[in-house]
């Protein structure tokens, strides 16, 4: 008499291949993660450019709004004489 019955040979090949399909897609989510996290590292260094040339831009404007003379308002009893 055999001590497993091919249904249990069955269930262990099923629990097996499950297992292996398991391992096949951990290994392709840590692939991807990996992925993601280069990709992620390559836009984060991105974003410092872009926020490094945004601040360089808004010294640059702010820089030129202080060469620019106030507008002058006209005062109020000017505004009454006027026709």
């Amino acid at each position: 008499m055999h001590p497993y019955s091919g249904g249990m040979i069955s269930d262990f090949q099923d629990l097996a291949d499950k297992i292996e399909q398991l391992a096949e897609l951990t290994l392709s989510l840590r692939r991807e993660n990996a992925q993601l996290r280069r990709a992620n590292a390559a836009l984060v260094a991105e974003n410092l450019g872009f926020q490094g040339r945004l601040s360089e831009a808004h010294q640059r404007v702010s820089a030129l709004l202080e060469h620019i003379p106030p507008l002058e308002t006209p005062k109020p009893e000017e505004e009454d004489a006027q026709p």
